[in-house]
């Protein structure tokens, strides 16, 4: 399971480094596919994967805040006003997610991936408008998409983006603060399975909770490497016509969910 991590790493790092994505909207699929494929409990597959998926972002997500920080695109004061809200729904979303079928759950996650997918093979972008937005609304709405992502198993930039796009924030400064944004999620999301699931019964061995550590540790420490690797591509191959390439790829995935 450790090797089929660092392989999906190398992946969904090379995606989400060339279209700007977290690499949860794919690692979050195929790990239900891998962990129903190991025996895992039918009741834990969905709650594993989405767990495990946060748990690796905490690691690509520093590399992003990283990397963002240097070239100076990241406006650290809506950072530090979306974090509060953004790891209080977070949290909720753990809790949210482990009280609601698995059903429930899976079409959850189909409903997102549907919606990602109809996005990029439109080249749907946000467009800027005459918005306030304070930080009690920055409260409210980081609530939701820490909720919303904790839920699904994603670092929350195609929420983040459009709420700060619309408020006529720049395109890359919106990324750059949506990938800041990505940590907050990602650690709470993690502490909150890890503590939810402490006395699940039927775990695998090396479990936290329900992150399962050998594809943490795997897909988390390779894709790090690779992303880098897929922002390098972005300026030598078409990518927008790659990105209605992988809407398909993701529509693909939703309905193999719908009928998994």
């Amino acid at each position: 399971m450790f090797w089929a991590g660092i392989l999906l790493g190398i992946v969904t790092g090379l995606l989400a480094g060339l279209f700007g994505i977290g690499g949860g909207l794919v690692i979050v699929p195929v790990l239900v596919f891998l962990f129903a494929a190991k025996g895992f409990s039918a009741e834990l597959v969905m709650l594993m994967a989405v767990a495990t998926s946060l748990a690796t972002i905490i690691l690509t997500a520093i590399a992003a805040v990283i990397a963002h920080h240097r070239l100076g695109t990241v406006v650290w004061a809506r950072v530090y006003s979306l974090t509060p809200g953004i790891m209080m729904g977070a949290a909720v979303g753990a809790v949210v997610a482990k009280h609601i079928s698995a059903e429930a759950l899976r079409y959850s996650l189909v409903v997102f991936l549907f919606y990602v997918a109809v996005q990029m093979a439109f080249q749907m972008q946000p467009k800027p408008e005459q918005a306030r937005q304070s930080k009690v609304l920055d409260f409210l709405v980081a609530n939701i998409i820490g909720m919303l992502s904790s839920i699904v198993g994603i670092g929350g930039g195609t929420l983040t983006v459009p709420y700060l796009v619309h408020g006529q924030m720049l395109m890359r400064n919106a990324v750059a603060v949506a990938s800041a944004c990505g940590l907050p999620i990602a650690i709470a999301g993690t502490i909150s399975y890890g503590v939810l699931g402490w006395d699940a019964g039927g775990l695998p061995e090396g479990s936290f909770g329900y992150v399962y550590l050998p594809v943490f540790l795997g897909t988390g420490l390779s894709s790090v490497f690779t992303a880098p690797i897929g922002a390098k591509w972005v300026y030598k191959l078409p990518a927008a016509k790659l990105k209605r390439y992988f809407s398909v790829l993701l529509l693909a995935m939703a309905v193999k969910l719908l009928l998994f």
